[in-house]
């Protein structure tokens, strides 16, 4: 009776060469996407470090009017002084419970009316036109009207950016759901899904992209809005700071308020695109 041998391989055998390729591109290729981040990583902080370098030299140097374009360090004790009286945080607690609020409104508001008119035509030849040609007017335009209807008061501010984010929305909605791929659909059809069903798996999850475009879009125009209202419109706010101490050529708090302003901008723009990396998975992966 003859004995069969089995050869056992050693787990030390190298892998074979065609392996071993991809496994060096793969390597190769998070070594190079690991550098292209910290390369855009630096560029986008010491860009304005450089820029604000710049900006500090030519003023102690005096290559430029100190009274337009104050150093840097000059605006940081102006904003020092500011936050020591509290002014600073009043008016920035202002502008953001403005925007705050009217960007939630807007956002529900929009995304519901843009599903809707993205999924019945009658509705969207209804209304759309109708929309189209509010979008065509300046929000900041409407706030006289909203002034004489509602008072000076905060409602008529609200509305102002209820009115650029709703737009926004439904604009971008409409379009994404009409634009939807039917066979997604007729898949979710083919599994068993219903219309209730069919809109939380399918559609909802499919128009997401577009909802985060709009949330980035709309959080900068409803933040422009805020504070153009509150140059005209109010008595605190980072807007009326701006105008207030132009008004009284104290530009050192102008610069203040401008910067401060497009801090709020980024971090807010930063939140929203937290919230995008985190709630769609499969837009992180394509990315890589």
């Amino acid at each position: 009776m003859s004995e069969t041998t089995t050869e056992i391989r050693p787990v030390t055998e190298e892998l074979p060469k065609g392996d071993t390729l991809v496994a060096d591109t793969v390597v190769s290729l998070r070594r190079r996407e690991r550098r292209r981040r910290q390369r855009d990583i630096l560029l986008s902080t010491g860009t304005p470090l450089v820029l604000l370098v710049l900006w500090q030299i030519a003023a102690s140097a005096n290559w430029i009017d100190a009274k337009l374009f104050p150093a840097p360090t000059t605006i940081v004790r102006a904003a020092g002084s500011l936050i020591s009286a509290g002014t600073l945080q009043s008016d920035l607690g202002a502008t953001v419970a403005r925007l705050l609020v009217g960007y939630s409104i807007g956002v529900v508001s929009g995304v519901a009316v843009g599903l809707v008119l993205g999924l019945s035509r009658p509705l969207r030849a209804a209304f759309s036109p109708l929309f189209n040609g509010l979008y065509a007017v300046p929000s900041i335009a409407l706030l006289p009207l909203l002034l004489v209807i509602f008072g000076i008061g905060e409602t008529a501010k609200v509305l102002t950016v209820v009115a650029v984010t709703f737009f926004v929305f439904e604009i971008n909605l409409t379009a994404a759901v009409r634009n939807f791929d039917p066979r997604l659909l007729e898949a979710g059809r083919a599994y068993g899904a219903r219309r209730g069903a069919l809109f939380r798996h399918v559609l909802l999850p499919g128009t997401m992209p577009a909802i985060f475009t709009s949330l980035r879009v709309s959080i900068a125009l409803g933040l422009v809005v805020t504070t153009a209202t509150e140059f005209v419109a109010a008595n605190n706010g980072l807007g009326y700071l701006v105008w207030n101490s132009w008004q009284l050529f104290e530009t050192n708090d102008m610069y203040v308020g401008l910067v401060t302003i497009a801090l709020v901008g980024v971090v807010l723009t930063a939140i929203v695109a937290g919230l995008e990396w985190l709630a769609l998975p499969w837009m992180r992966a394509r990315r890589g």
